[in-house]
This record gives C-alpha cells, sequence and structure tokens, in this order.
C-alpha cells in the first residue's frame, strides 16, 4: 500500500486525547480562583472558543490581564495537574495510528502541551518526532517552524504531510507550511468553529473512524 500521506502531523489536545474537559480546562479554573477570584468561571464552550480565538496567550494576557508573574504561576497550576491527570484517548485512536504505522506511515505531534506530557500519553507507542510547547513564539503554533523541521528531517514534500487539528492555530500553521490540512470534529461540535474549519480545510473529519478511512487512503 502506497499511502497517499506519508506523514500525519498531529495536534494532542482534544484531536487525541480528550483532555480540555478533564485537564486543562479545571487547572485554569483552579488557577482563577487563585490568580482573578471572583472572576466568572469560563464554560468549557467558551473555552475552547478562546483558544480557536484569540489564542490561549492573548486570552490569558489581554483578556485575563495576568502578568509576567502571573503567567508563571499559571503555568506551575497547570503542570500540577498535567502531570497528574492522564486524558483518555478517543476510542478507536490509537488502532487507527497503528493501522497506519503498519502501512509506512510516519507519526509525529505538534501541540501546545508539552512534550514530556504527550509521550508520557502515548507510552509505548512510537512517534518519529514531537514538538511540544515552547516559550518562544516563532517556535510553536501558529508559526510553521514545527512543520518546517518535520519536513526537513523526512525529507519530505508538504504535499506528503497531512495536518489534523481541532482548532484555528493549526490550520494558520499548515497553510503558512503549505500542508493539507484536515480538521478534527469529534472532540467538540461548535457551530461557529465547525463552520470556519470546514472553510478553511481540505476536509472536516467528524469521526476517528472517518480520520482512519481518510489517512488509509492510497496514491
Amino acid at each position: 500500500m502506497k499511502l497517499k500521506y506519508r506523514c500525519l502531523i498531529l495536534d494532542h489536545d482534544d484531536t487525541a486525547v480528550n483532555s480540555s474537559a478533564t485537564v486543562h480546562l479545571p487547572a485554569h479554573l483552579a488557577s482563577m480562583e487563585q490568580l482573578r477570584p471572583g472572576r466568572a468561571p469560563i464554560s468549557l464552550e467558551d473555552w475552547f472558543r478562546k483558544n480557536y480565538h484569540p489564542g490561549i496567550m492573548s486570552f490569558l494576557r489581554d483578556e485575563v490581564g495576568l502578568d509576567a508573574r502571573e503567567l508563571e504561576q499559571e503555568h506551575a497550576i497547570w503542570r500540577r495537574f498535567t502531570t497528574s491527570t492522564t486524558p483518555e484517548f478517543y476510542p478507536g485512536f490509537l488502532a487507527a495510528l497503528d493501522r497506519y504505522r503498519q502501512a509506512g506511515g510516519l507519526i509525529t505531534v505538534v501541540s501546545h502541551s508539552e512534550v514530556d506530557i504527550i509521550r508520557g500519553h502515548y507510552g509505548e507507542v512510537a512517534l518519529d518526532a514531537v514538538y511540544g510547547w515552547d516559550d518562544d513564539p516563532t517556535r510553536r503554533k501558529p508559526s510553521p517552524w514545527p512543520v518546517e523541521q518535520i519536513l526537513k528531517r523526512f525529507s519530505l514534500e508538504p504535499g506528503e504531510a497531512l495536518v489534523v487539528d481541532d482548532l484555528k492555530p493549526g490550520v494558520v500553521m499548515s497553510q503558512a507550511a503549505g500542508v493539507p490540512c484536515a480538521a478534527a470534529g469529534w472532540g467538540h461540535r461548535i457551530s461557529e468553529i465547525e463552520r470556519d474549519m470546514r472553510a478553511n480545510t481540505l476536509v472536516y473529519l467528524e469521526s476517528v473512524e472517518q480520520l482512519a478511512d481518510f489517512v488509509l487512503q492510497q496514491r
């Protein structure tokens, strides 16, 4: 079998694992209890909206108003949650990756989670490359830098890779790198996000089963 895409560039949170509801939003709410007591808690849907646009750092700095010291405190609280709670992979996700790997595909991850957290979630599942959160914004989504590194490392043309992501930073990253992007639509179904993702990606995949069928297409 010759795969249509030789390499998957996967988002992690809410694409591979169900983590916003179980880890990231609870961590944010805990940090707000400490840093902004009395601030109305954000809902899960609005959490996705803020991560979609303007992005998590803009939300924390510009809307919540956290300064550099408070951002460090927020990060410490977040690490406490991410290192103590392991979210579940979406049903069928790892099996789909195994089939893709058996067909000869490369599996990489570009995420806003940290590298050690991502590798810990995957455990013994082999990943060819992982690019996680970096304090340098030029080295994290939506910058194309992580994708460019993957293309260079594995001698790939842009059309031989596929970004799979549930939010706008991944789409912007893919477009800047000239790599096609498939929308991961199984982690949340928020109408305005779905509408925008459908308009700006190669394909909108509503389930992990659709992802498996799509990435196992032959050339």
